[in-house]
């Protein structure tokens, strides 16, 4: 890219929103990354935002946002021929009087431990500050100090969580990590380490956990301390790539120089070695089990976790409060549409009998809206309480559901962290490039099966791989290096970004919300009827006028020296 000679804002590495703007920007809904600012671009074309064109597109998707809002809400009304089916769904809400779509199991259980939750963390904060102030009124250089803490931490929460299932726990951990040590530099020690933990993944799904009695029937009593989260299982798989993470960084640090290497960026962090004594069991047990991050990520690796102990990061105390109100706008927005959108309990209770294709089509979309923000929250949630500790992990959730027409754009910002960890401990050592078809199909495999074993997550990960292609075709054959400058270029690229989305949600609602069964109905209504034709034409119309938006929000993006990859 060619430097531009005019100044820009330097932003902060670490550092969550551009240092005291004058005014608030679009591009600035957008959460910052730690990535290392660049120059501003002058590749990116003219501002195209108050051109007539867009004008137009801005209009008339404001007018469309608000009917695919108003289609739901009226869905969900108890007027609705189908309310009394899903009805038994809903419960007491807090807003307005209305009746809350609390049936999603998984952001109910977030929900309805969030206080705990909330205390939990603070607790853990306030014990952190109170070790910090014993250990001296002189800034020590390094946090180092404050790993025997969490690991101390760590033992207290899986216990607390899990009670005796936590001798599971730390007996998967010390195994995984005696076959990391014991295998050095060795190839042998990162596939010994794959075989070992995909094994365990398989084992706990069908031995769901485990039972001490199962072992022996003198340790049946252990089974009745099952702590306050007992399905010990299903949240190991976070865990599972933690150790990973461990035994690939031990090896390449056993197999690679490990000098004073600058580490500024997270990139860095992640990619750098330390000297082999760092990676010991104390600080495996800290980093595996880190509090924080434990339950649900964002996923950080072993070797970023060290250097942020080595060399602290400075996060300034208005980056914590302004995350922490971007968290409170999303759990805000998410209270609104369960008081508001039924569609959960509409999709739960397959309450759609009479319903058009648009209608059902934002049924679909509003649960797609309900996942990514669900996910979201609890993400940054327990990111939040690792920045108030000193600990910066990637962020998940860069962008917007709906602000997505790229598959690897999509994916890239969906689950960035757990991007970031299989494009390093599974995409480049298998090939990465050499083979991108092959190799993106084997990675989305095993996201599904890592998800759930399940034939309707794997079906998920196999048509993601599948849409990768025409995607990959369409750069081949219409590179931006060669066309990008033809008025027509973007239109084209508009027309591509349609079929993308189409394909992106109907894989997504196949693998979370509607499943095989709801995806076929769904199809049969779309194509075999007229009015599903029509919905599907003008639907194609509203996302070629969004993928204009989506494609301008970027380069307003470049304009000011952000350079994302999705």
């Amino acid at each position: 890219m060619r430097n531009a000679s005019s100044p820009h804002i330097t932003l902060s590495p670490f550092q969550l929103d551009p240092p005291n703007p004058k005014r608030m920007r679009l591009i600035d809904l957008t959460v910052h990354t730690s990535d290392r600012p660049r120059p501003l671009s002058q590749e990116a074309s003219p501002s195209r935002w108050k051109t007539l064109e867009f004008r137009i597109y801005a209009v008339f998707i404001f007018c469309i946002v608000l009917t695919m809002a108003w289609i739901p809400t009226t869905l969900s009304s108890p007027t609705h021929p189908n309310y009394p089916r899903f009805r038994s769904r809903l419960s007491q809400g807090w807003l307005f009087g209305r009746p809350v779509d609390n049936s999603d199991a998984q952001f109910r259980a977030f929900r309805s431990n969030f206080i705990p939750l909330t205390l939990a963390a603070a607790g853990y904060l306030v014990a952190k500050f109170i070790r910090t102030r014993l250990h001296g009124s002189k800034p020590p250089s390094d946090n180092m100090y404050l790993i025997p803490f969490n690991f101390g931490a760590s033992i207290i929460t899986v216990v607390a969580l899990h009670g005796t299932s936590a001798l599971k726990i730390f007996a998967i951990l010390t195994a995984n990590y005696y076959i990391s040590k014991r295998s050095g530099g060795s190839k042998s020690g990162p596939i010994c380490s794959w075989i070992f933990n995909v094994a365990v993944i398989f084992l706990n799904d069908w031995y769901s956990g485990y039972r001490f009695r199962d072992l022996t029937s003198s340790l049946a009593f252990l089974d009745s301390f099952d702590g306050i989260y007992p399905r010990w299982h299903l949240s190991f798989n976070i865990t599972m790539l933690r150790l990973i993470s461990f035994s690939m960084d031990y090896y390449w640090a056993c197999n690679s120089p490990t000098g004073a290497t600058e580490v500024s960026t997270e990139k860095q962090r992640q990619t750098t070695a330390h000297s082999e004594s760092m990676y010991s069991y104390l600080n495996y047990i800290s980093y595996a089990l880190y509090p924080p991050l434990y339950l649900a990520g964002p996923i950080l690796s072993f070797n970023d976790y060290i250097w942020q102990h080595r060399k602290p990061l400075t996060i300034p105390r208005s980056t914590v409060l302004g995350y922490c109100l971007r968290f409170l706008i999303c759990v805000l927005t998410m209270e609104f549409i369960l008081h508001f959108m039924y569609v959960v309990a509409i999709k739960d209770t397959k309450a759609w009998v009479g319903d058009t294709p648009a209608q059902i089509a934002m049924i679909g979309f509003w649960n797609l809206i309900v996942v990514w923000l669900k996910l979201m929250i609890v993400w940054r949630f327990f990111r939040l309480w690792a920045l108030a500790s000193g600990i910066e992990a990637p962020e998940n959730m860069i962008r917007c559901m709906a602000n997505n027409y790229s598959v690897f754009g999509f994916w890239r910002s969906w689950h960035r962290s757990y991007n970031i960890w299989l494009i390093r401990y599974i995409y480049i050592p298998v090939g990465g490039t050499h083979n991108k078809i092959v190799n993106t199909l084997l990675v989305f495999t095993f996201v599904a099966l890592w998800h759930d074993l399940t034939f309707r997550l794997l079906a998920w990960g196999w048509l993601v791989s599948l849409f990768v292609v025409p995607e990959l075709a369409a750069r081949y054959v219409l590179p931006e290096s060669k066309y990008g400058h033809k008025p027509w270029y973007r239109h084209a690229c508009a027309l591509g970004a349609v079929f993308n989305i189409l394909m992106l949600m109907a894989a997504n609602l196949v693998g979370f919300v509607l499943g095989l069964d709801g995806m076929k109905f769904f199809v049969q209504q779309l194509f075999g009827t007229a009015e599903g034709l029509r919905f599907l034409a003008g639907a194609s119309i509203c996302l070629f006028a969004a993928s204009h938006l989506m494609f301008e929000y970027r380069e307003d993006e470049k304009r000011h020296g952000i350079m994302r990859k999705c």
